[in-house]
């Protein structure tokens, strides 16, 4: 059995990873500072919750902040590997709290990596984002792209973090640390202000939904599942040294393709309103994901349709 550190892991992606782990039979310490924004407190607090009762003995919860200093060091102490998964996320909100981002997602990252090495841990697996690659990018995204124009404060603060990193792994060569940049990642628990969630609870209200744009805008969207097993592929067979990994569907839809499997999902017809697109929004992601299947042997399993079914299927069971 190995002890893992899983940051945010109480938060959407955090809890589906910790379960995971723990399922396989490894211990899991969780390292969340509960806040409410942008997911929500409560959820968190469920997922602890469930968590802690049905792994009683195998999972700790410590809630504090990965800028903690004196607490990072003593998690990181005799753990596997660390799965960095904390971090402020969401586009829209990064441009009112700008320096709230680069605090949390660069400083942390950098204070939990630094406390890694300090302690001798073999693995430091990073959370990226595929927000890193902006509109500049040519599509589909390969990880050797430039990425040097972010689109938001969001976007901005994974790339600095991918930065820092890649500087910081300098002093430990042999540590492991791949970079994992998630695309449009969804299935029950996500945020609730995220589109599928979002547009899925409207739909079963039968209430309108809010698309932005024309319907065009295109999204790789990949679900929670495929996304664990690629943290886990990257845990278990990346190479030593800094290497970024697209984790994405590799087939982007529109939001106009995206409206009709959800009617699908539902089961129901959609009515759509339409409004500005946000600051911040790209135009698209699509990952190039040859990188993942040839050296992590990871692909996505998990078709749109049956995806949204997921979603669903929660709703239905936890509306709140």
């Amino acid at each position: 059995m190995r002890r893992w550190l899983v940051t945010g892991g109480v938060g959407f992606i955090g809890h589906h990873l910790s379960r995971a782990l723990l399922e396989r039979g490894d211990s899991v310490t969780v390292l969340d500072d509960f806040s409410d924004a942008p997911y929500p407190a409560r959820l968190k607090r469920r997922h602890a919750d469930v968590l802690s009762r049905e792994y009683a003995g195998r999972v700790d919860i410590v809630e504090a902040c990965v800028t903690d200093r004196a607490t990072a060091a003593r998690l990181t102490s005799g753990v596997a590997g660390v799965i960095h998964l904390a971090g402020l996320a969401g586009v829209r909100p990064s441009f009112a709290e700008p320096a709230r981002y680069a605090v949390v997602n660069v400083e942390g990252t950098a204070t939990l990596l630094a406390a890694a090495q300090r302690a001798g841990t073999p693995l430091f697996v990073f959370a990226s984002s595929s927000s890193v690659y902006g509109n500049a990018t040519p599509l589909p995204a390969g990880e050797d792209a430039p990425a040097i124009a972010p689109e938001s404060p969001y976007a901005a603060s994974k790339r600095a973090a991918e930065l820092v990193v890649s500087a910081m792994i300098r002093k430990t060569p042999e540590m492991r640390c791949p970079l994992l940049r998630f695309f449009t990642v969804y299935g029950p628990w996500q945020r609730p202000e995220m589109a599928i969630t979002s547009f899925l609870r409207n739909v079963m209200a039968d209430e309108p939904i809010t698309v932005f744009g024309d319907g065009s805008m295109r999204r790789d969207f990949t679900h929670v599942d495929d996304i664990v097993r690629g943290i886990l592929a990257a845990a278990d067979g990346a190479p030593p040294g800094v290497r970024a990994y697209n984790l994405g569907s590799g087939a982007p839809l529109t939001l106009t393709e995206l409206v009709a499997a959800m009617s699908r999902a539902a089961g129901r017809e959609i009515r759509v309103e339409r409004a500005p697109v946000p600051l911040g929004d790209v135009d698209a992601t699509f990952a190039d994901i040859a990188r993942a299947r040839a050296e992590l042997g990871w692909h996505p399993q998990i078709r749109l349709d049956d995806g949204l079914a997921t979603v669903v299927r929660w709703l239905a069971s936890e509306p709140a």
